[in-house]
């Protein structure tokens, strides 16, 4: 009987991409725009959450709704052309896609703008699905049969987790190793540059382990 094909699930901040300084920037744009104080450098340091969980801190409540539609508006100007690819991205989706099988990308941001960054960076996805934080994330992972997914953050591993998914989590992001861990991972990687023969070696024990 064939092996059936292997989907990955990739978080996109600060798992495939270092949306830190273009996020910066937009941030700085809107407090410019709006005349309100954000610290920008202490936001870039909580990537991950939804982008309305971060506002929340500089916005009072019924402003929430309208900033992020302005934030979002502004977002393509200013956080696409200055955010670079992590270091081993576009290698980890080589490394699915050499096996044979697919690599997806979900993420809590607005999928557009998902999009955009990829497409900018020339990382090609077989699927984006945005507005997905945490254990939400298992909807996709779920509907796509993903066998891992691979993410930065203590939400990303509830989600892995939630779908039934292996969770590899990379120290690239907010929480370090140790908070990864606690949080359940069943890998922790430093970066993405050891996913590639990680991945060569769970796809022969997945192999051996369905013959």
């Amino acid at each position: 009987m064939p092996i059936p094909a292997l989907t990955v699930g990739f978080d996109l901040d600060m798992t495939l991409i270092d949306s830190r300084p273009g996020i910066k920037a937009a941030y700085e744009v809107l407090a410019a725009e709006t005349g309100t104080y954000i610290d920008v450098d202490l936001a870039i340091t909580r990537l991950g959450p939804p982008l309305e969980d971060e506002l929340a801190h500089w916005f009072p409540e019924e402003r929430i709704a309208a900033m992020g539609d302005l934030y979002r508006s502004l977002y393509p100007a200013h956080a696409i052309a200055p955010t670079l690819a992590m270091p081993g991205a576009r290698e980890a989706l080589a490394a699915v896609r050499g096996l044979g099988g697919r690599a997806i990308v979900v993420t809590a941001k607005h999928q557009p703008n998902a999009e955009m960054h990829l497409e900018h960076l020339g990382i090609e996805a077989d699927a984006v699905i945005g507005w997905l934080w945490a254990e939400a994330k298992a909807e996709a992972l779920t509907a796509h049969e993903a066998a891992v997914y691979v993410g930065d953050h203590t939400g990303d591993v509830r989600g892995a987790r939630t779908a039934g998914a292996l969770s590899v989590a990379v120290a690239t992001g907010p929480c370090d190793a140790a908070e990864l861990r606690t949080a359940g991972a069943d890998v922790v990687l430093s970066d993405l540059t050891g996913f590639p023969a990680w991945l060569e070696r769970y796809a022969a024990g997945r192999a051996a382990s369905l013959a």
